[in-house]
């Protein structure tokens, strides 16, 4: 459970034992029940098996594949999976890889729907590029924490400069969300649109120097 959770949950839960409290009557104290059940369950945090091959480009967060596009960027063409967080998804979100964290780049925005595509650019955002080592040394994985229409807060808890093992946790996005992750043009993807994914657990990608698991 990440700690929001039990921050929101505990004292809605005093709310409503005021409510009871003050009016004799539970009824009044439903609401904030049903709100502390529902934050309680929002920032869960289920330990994941992370997969151990080679090469092997995990997802960052919980939800559905939008879509899988091959675009050009200043650096080269580059493969993005647009992964669509529902507020009933696991909101944690973790590493793609293991390496060094070269850039983290917070940028403010707009708040659109994040199944609508101008999001990838116009919403508020975290920009996390990755330079992988040791299993997954000479890749580079650029993923993004975009914030949907409800979310108003984006966590990243490292800088540029720590590194990190894939599927480590690195921070969440309250409240509904998107995650993009750029990808290799060489990647072979794992995953379709329509597809449910886990973060830390679910294999996006492989490079072709990876094992096939």
């Amino acid at each position: 459970m990440v700690r929001d959770g039990y921050i929101y949950g505990l004292s809605l839960l005093a709310v409503a034992a005021f409510l009871v409290w003050l009016t004799g009557n539970w009824v009044w104290s439903l609401p904030p029940i049903l709100l502390a059940a529902f934050f309680l369950q929002f920032f869960r945090d289920p330990e994941r098996a992370i997969p151990s091959g080679i090469g092997l480009i995990v997802s960052p967060g919980d939800g559905k594949v939008t879509e899988t596009v091959l675009i050009e960027t200043p650096e080269g063409d580059r493969q993005r999976v647009s992964i669509f967080l529902s507020v009933f998804n696991v909101h944690v979100n973790r590493a793609p890889i293991s390496g060094v964290l070269t850039r983290v780049n917070y940028q403010k925005g707009k708040y659109l729907n994040a199944m609508n595509p101008n999001s990838a650019d116009q919403n508020e955002q975290n920009i996390v590029t990755v330079k992988g080592q040791g299993k997954d040394d000479g890749i580079d994985v650029v993923f993004k924490q975009i914030a949907g229409l409800p979310a108003r807060r984006i966590v990243f808890n490292l800088k540029a400069g720590d590194s990190v093992e894939r599927g480590q946790r690195v921070g969440l996005i309250k409240f509904g969300s998107r995650v993009d992750v750029l990808l290799p043009a060489d990647a072979a993807l794992r995953v379709k649109v329509g597809e449910r994914v886990k973060g830390g657990s679910s294999v996006l990608a492989a490079m072709p120097i990876g094992e096939r698991v």
